[in-house]
């Protein structure tokens, strides 16, 4: 038996009939899609989708690299066990979606796009929007995908998607290998039919594979461990990924080893478990990095040891023995980690065996304790906002900390409020926080913020979703502000307007440099400089708007937006050069001029550079 459908048709069909199961109960595998129609997609896959609009809900994106943000906001908050396509239109309403693409592989989430092409025949080239490369006619906009996909394919001939949207979406199920699919789907071969077999089309329940680690590599990693005076875990994003948080707390709770997090593992832990010793690297914790320095076995689960975890390699002692628990083969054997391959859940489990009667030493687990005792007590006074001190992104988070309910998702992404939220940050539950930092992507915020309400929506539909967000992401990306609006789908988003781009003006001034064209003050093309009214500009977008002049403003303004029925947006301006959070920084390497007419410059590249003597050498 076969069915005639178009290419777009059977695309949709079968994305209609994958299913999986999660925490008991069966949902499609995914929760619908965002899309921008244009001439590359709107006469066969629009036709497509019209069809099945209840099923597979289509969102309207309003520009195509905020779609699939929303699409990776979507995805961490199912944690990576369903996800949204994007489609877009030929040319540049697919190329718009390339940096979206680039997050969500930085970030290993998966997504899928179904993106226009031109035409298979070539009979009307060259066709509008068309990239014309003389001497390889079969290149275009789309192969610009291929370094940020897991998975790629142009579909040139209807039968090809019997192979390519099985093997995508195995792609975007594989903890080892999650990312982004890409299909390109040329606008005639889009509308060619096929005698699909009805078996293409059977529903499916899907899982997602748990991979069991290597006996023997279990075995080397437990006797290096059992050996260890001073040990540490490092818990990263893949430890929610695994839905392992229980087998980490057991773990840890079993052998008395210390747990830091990175950024994408805020919030494997609670703030006061008393093994938490908070966020490691350069926007982490001085307890977390202090015992890091002295840390003998470190235990990594789920994280893939970036710069910012890593402090540039100089965060540990040069002798420390890494253990690298992870799903994906490329993660687990970096800087000279013996690895173990495999789910991060199975792997605690494994491990936990294998250590049998092993603890900490008391000694080492008192220090990591009073670390974090002396850590908590600087988040405090750092948030707090008596004394007339200038308003601060610390204070914001701090008023927000202390009012929301546990349940409440954060978003927050580049710029300084990552480094503010995930230092200052008390987690209330398990998997609550997001700060996008794999690709630290400006932009993410509120984007990423209305995918994950969208997803949270379908399972915790009285929680809030919670954007922290700087005044130049927000200038970069605001119209899912209307998004969130128009489908009601209620963010609160505080604007925190510093007048520019601070935290790279920082980084400018703390490497000798002067502050040029980054605050909006120090734009030498800018003749009067002006601030905008963030309230109007939300308002204008439907959403409820106020301006606050403190702390305590906006505390009153956050319960009234709790208690609102749609987007609600808070403003409130904070100083760029005081109330940064100046303690738990480890050194960051950061390309400085060698030689420089400014001696305060050269002067900050000798000093920059005296920060590389801990730097640990791997490959």
């Amino acid at each position: 038996m076969t069915h005639t459908l178009t290419t777009a048709q059977a695309i949709i069909k079968w994305l209609e009939n994958q299913y999986i199961i999660v925490d008991g109960e069966e949902l499609r595998v995914c929760g619908g899609g965002f899309g921008i129609f244009g001439h590359g997609n709107v006469t066969c896959l629009g036709e497509a989708l019209y069809g099945v609009r209840d099923t597979l809900p289509l969102y309207r994106g309003q520009n195509e690299q905020s779609m699939g943000f929303a699409a990776a906001g979507y995805a961490k908050q199912w944690l990576r066990q369903r996800f949204m396509f994007c489609t877009a239109s030929a040319g540049p309403g697919t190329s718009n979606l390339v940096t979206s693409a680039a997050l969500a592989h930085a970030n290993r989430l998966p997504m899928l796009l179904l993106c226009g092409d031109t035409y298979a025949t070539r009979l009307p080239d060259p066709v509008l929007q068309q990239m014309e490369h003389f001497n390889d006619p079969t290149l275009g906009v789309n192969d610009a995908f291929k370094p940020v996909s897991r998975y790629w394919d142009r579909i040139m001939h209807p039968a090809q998607i019997i192979q390519s949207l099985p093997a995508a979406l195995a792609t975007m199920l594989d903890p080892g290998d999650c990312g982004p699919a890409f299909i390109g789907l040329p606008q005639d071969v889009q509308g060619w039919t096929y005698d699909y077999p009805a078996a293409f089309f059977e529903k499916r329940v899907h899982r997602i594979r748990r991979q069991t680690p290597d006996a023997a590599e279990i075995a080397e990693a437990a006797q290096l461990l059992s050996r260890a005076k001073r040990p540490m875990i490092i818990a990263g994003g893949g430890v929610q990924y695994s839905r392992a948080t229980d087998a980490l707390t057991t773990f840890a709770e079993t052998h008395q080893i210390p747990v830091v997090e990175t950024i994408a593992g805020r919030a494997n832990l609670l703030a006061d478990h008393p093994l938490n010793i908070g966020p490691i690297g350069v926007t982490g914790s001085d307890s977390a990095n202090a015992i890091a320095q002295d840390a003998d076995v470190i235990l990594a689960v789920g994280t893939r040891l970036q710069d910012f975890t890593t402090g540039s390699w100089t965060a540990f002692a040069k002798d420390a023995a890494f253990i690298s628990l992870n799903a994906a083969r490329h993660d687990a054997g970096k800087h000279r980690s013996l690895p173990i391959v495999g789910d991060a859940k199975m792997g605690l489990v494994a491990l936990d065996a294998a250590v049998a009667a092993y603890r900490g030493p008391e000694t080492w687990l008192g220090k990591a304790r009073d670390e974090r005792a002396k850590w908590d007590a600087y988040v405090a006074e750092n948030v707090s906002y008596r004394d007339n001190r200038p308003n601060s992104y610390a204070q914001a988070i701090g008023v927000v900390n202390g009012l929301c309910h546990k349940r409440d998702r954060v978003v927050a992404a580049a710029g300084g409020l990552p480094a503010e939220v995930t230092a200052n940050w008390r987690t209330l539950d398990l998997g609550t926080v997001d700060v996008e930092f794999g690709f630290s992507c400006m932009g993410y915020e509120i984007s990423g913020a209305w995918g994950a309400r969208i997803a949270q929506s379908e399972r915790e539909p009285d929680r809030d979703t919670i954007v922290f967000i700087g005044d130049g992401s927000y200038l970069m990306m605001n119209s899912d502000v209307y998004s969130s609006v128009l489908t009601g789908k209620k963010l609160i988003i505080l604007v925190l307007d510093n007048g520019g781009f601070a935290v790279i003006n920082k980084l400018q001034n703390n490497t000798g440099n002067e502050s040029f064209n980054n605050l909006i003050s120090d734009c030498p093309t800018v003749p009067d400089a002006f601030a905008v009214d963030f309230e109007a500009h939300a308002a204008a977008m439907g959403a409820q708007a106020e301006t606050v002049a403190n702390p305590a403003e906006l505390g009153e303004a956050f319960k009234r937006a709790q208690s609102a029925d749609k987007t609600c947006v808070i403003v409130m301006k904070v100083d760029a050069y005081e109330g940064w959070t100046t303690e738990g920084h480890t050194w960051w390497e950061c390309g400085t001029p060698h030689i420089s007419t400014s001696e305060k410059v050269s002067a900050a590249h000798v000093q920059w550079e005296n920060g590389r003597a801990r730097q640990r050498k791997g490959v």
